[in-house]
C-alpha cells in the first residue's frame, strides 16, 4: 500500500478535525485510523469504490454513526456521544442525504423552516422569510407551497439543500447527493453545489461525480477499505494519482 500523500493540504486551521477514527459494525471494522483536517471554506470531495467507508466517515462526522475510537471536532468542539449537546454540534454540520429525507406531509417551505423554528428557536415569520430566500437561492422560488410528491427528484434534493442551509451550518456534508437522481436531474443539483463552493461554504462531499470533483474541489480524498490512501489537489490527483489503488480506480471510472 502506498503511503498517504498530502499534496493539496490546506494551511488554515481546521474547522473539522478527524483524528484516529475507527468504526466497527459488530466484528467488522469499516474505518481504520482515519485522520483528516478540513479548513473553513474548503471543499473536500471524498471518492473511492463502493464499500470503502466514504459514507460511514461522512455520517461519523456529525454523529449519525457513533465512532468506536478516535475524535471528531467541529470548530474546536469535540463531537459528544449523545444528548442535547450532540444536537447542537450536529446543527453546525448540516447533512444532505442521497434519499432527500423530506417530510412528505409538509410543503417545501415547511420542510425548510421546521428545524430553525424547533431547534434554533427562530420566530416563524423570520424562518419563513429566510426559507423563501433559500428556496430562491436553489432555484425553487415558486415551489414553496409544493409538497415533495409534486416535485422531481432534483427539486426535492434542492429543497433538502435549502433545509440544511436554513440552520446556518458551519459546514455541509453531502452523502452521494445525486446517486438517487435520474441523469437529467443530476446537473441541476451539482450546479447548486458549485455555487455554494464558490461562495465559500465548507463542504465535505461523498460523490461519484468526477466532473464535479475536478471543478469544485479544493482537495480530493481517496478512500479504500476504510482507509485514506491519498489526498491531493484535483489537478494532481486526476493527472497522476500517486497510489496504485487510486490509479486503478480512476482508470475504470474515467472510461465511462
Amino acid at each position: 500500500m502506498s503511503a498517504v500523500t498530502n499534496s493539496g493540504a490546506d494551511p488554515r486551521p481546521p474547522l473539522v478535525r478527524i483524528t484516529g477514527v475507527d468504526k466497527h459494525f459488530g466484528d467488522v471494522q469499516v474505518l481504520h485510523g482515519v485522520d483528516l483536517d478540513i479548513a473553513a471554506g474548503e471543499v473536500v470531495v471524498i471518492i473511492g469504490p463502493s464499500g470503502s467507508g466514504k459514507s460511514t466517515l461522512c455520517r461519523c462526522i456529525n454523529g449519525l454513526e457513533t465512532i468506536t475510537s478516535g475524535t471528531v471536532t467541529i470548530d474546536g468542539v469535540p463531537l459528544p456521544a449523545e444528548g442535547s449537546e450532540l444536537a447542537k454540534v450536529r446543527a453546525d454540520a448540516g447533512m444532505v442525504f442521497q434519499s432527500f429525507n423530506l417530510f412528505a406531509h409538509l410543503t417545501a417551505l415547511q420542510n425548510v423552516t421546521l428545524a430553525p423554528v424547533k431547534v434554533r428557536g427562530l420566530a416563524r415569520r423570520d424562518a419563513e422569510a429566510r426559507g423563501r430566500e433559500l428556496l430562491s437561492r436553489v432555484g425553487l422560488a415558486e415551489k414553496g407551497d409544493a409538497y415533495p410528491a409534486q416535485l422531481s427528484g432534483g427539486q426535492q434534493q434542492r429543497v433538502a439543500i435549502a433545509r440544511a442551509l436554513a440552520m446556518d451550518p458551519k459546514a455541509l456534508l453531502f452523502d452521494e447527493p445525486t446517486s438517487a437522481l435520474d441523469p437529467e436531474m443530476i446537473q441541476e443539483v451539482l450546479d447548486v453545489l458549485v455555487e455554494l463552493a464558490a461562495e465559500g461554504m465548507t463542504m465535505i462531499v461523498v460523490t461519484h461525480e468526477m466532473g464535479f470533483a475536478r471543478q469544485a474541489a479544493d482537495r480530493i480524498v481517496f478512500m479504500d477499505s476504510g482507509r485514506i490512501l491519498e489526498t491531493a489537489a484535483p489537478a494532481d490527483f486526476f493527472a497522476c494519482a500517486s497510489s496504485e489503488r487510486a490509479a486503478e480506480f480512476l482508470s475504470k471510472v474515467l472510461q465511462h
